[in-house]
């Protein structure tokens, strides 16, 4: 009987240790199959990874920071009706804007020039413009025409509220199809017509192309081909820049609700142009080379960067010209 016991008892050890040597293996089995699958991770994928759980770690921080912001835009109110200073419940303080009458469009009619990388780049320059609309002193009658393709299904996909903008007229239908083609002024930087005052009366189209001028010219083109008036913004009596004269869709758009506030070129100009551009006052020629070496924006064209290097010979220079005559690799269009 006692022999029968023990040898029930060594069986059943005997299974017991089967058993955790089976959980020990499939343990093994699990980390290794996770370790394989962490190594087999990209190196974009790990960072992707790493910056995940950093954002959940840090889930506690954001929270505490938001609820500080809160407090602190409490107490601003709080001290401004003190004051006497009327808050409208939201960003900013009331200001009395006066809408201008002045039309500005967009012409989304390049929407199958572009790739779908740059018709994201177009989507925030025109989230850019509403923006700045929305906020300034003189908002303008905005336009988006030719609204549709791409660009549409953009902003279904990444930007639902666009439908419940404010203020903006989105046509399916050709900026030239809705309005009057006298009223039309094209602005294109290869026109030969150097825009000197706004006409409010006018409606002023933008090119709704980023194409890293790959299609220059396209925009004169059109407004030659439509039989309509065209002019460029006089960028180069106020401002000398290093890089080309072509400028963002929303650094136009912004340069005209610029103008409208304060009525002179310059001061829009310098207001909105990005310091990449190293953009100065014409006249000011001896601080360009200084404000191009002080941009150190990681979007600055190879046309803008400058060496003080004096041990240079003068035939790598001349060997680097080609290069420095490179178009803009930044995101711009043709107006």
């Amino acid at each position: 009987m006692a022999t029968d016991m023990a040898d029930t008892l060594a069986v059943q050890e005997s299974s017991h240790e089967c058993a955790n040597n089976d959980n020990e293996s499939a343990k093994d089995e699990n980390e290794t199959g996770q370790t394989g699958e962490t190594e087999t991770l990209s190196k974009r994928q790990r960072k992707k990874l790493l910056k995940s759980q950093q954002w959940e770690e840090q889930r506690e921080l954001r929270k505490q920071k938001r609820k500080e912001r809160k407090q602190q835009r409490k107490l601003e109110r709080q001290a401004q009706a003190e004051d006497g200073v009327e808050w409208t419940g939201k960003k900013r303080l009331c200001r009395s804007a006066e809408p201008s009458s002045l039309r500005l469009v967009i012409d989304c009619s390049f929407d199958n020039l572009m790739v779908l990388k740059d018709v994201k780049k177009l989507h925030k320059q025109i989230q850019r413009c509403y923006a700045e609309n929305r906020r300034t002193l003189h908002p303008v009658q905005f336009y988006l025409t030719s609204h549709g393709g791409q660009l549409k299904q953009v902003m279904d996909e990444i930007n639902k509220g666009w439908v419940n903008w404010k203020d903006v007229h989105f046509e399916p239908d050709a900026f030239h199809e809705i309005m009057k083609k006298e009223d039309l002024i094209y602005l294109t930087s290869d026109s030969p017509n150097v825009l000197q005052e706004l006409d409010e009366a006018k409606a002023y189209v933008i090119g709704g192309l980023v194409d890293h001028n790959h299609h220059k010219g396209i925009t004169f083109g059109r407004a030659q081909e439509l039989g309509i008036a065209h002019a460029q913004l006089p960028l180069g009596s106020f401002v000398k820049m290093n890089s080309r004269k072509v400028l963002a869709v929303n650094h136009v758009f912004e340069i005209i609700l610029a103008f409208l506030e304060k009525r002179d070129w310059q001061e829009a100009f310098f207001t909105v142009l990005p310091q990449r551009k190293g953009a100065v006052p014409v006249g000011r020629e001896g601080d360009d080379e200084e404000d191009s070496d002080e941009d150190s924006d990681t979007e600055q064209p190879i046309s803008e960067k400058r060496t003080d290097s004096k041990d240079q010979s003068e035939s790598k220079q001349e060997e680097h010209k080609p290069v420095l005559n490179q178009s803009d690799s930044s995101e711009r269009n043709t107006a």
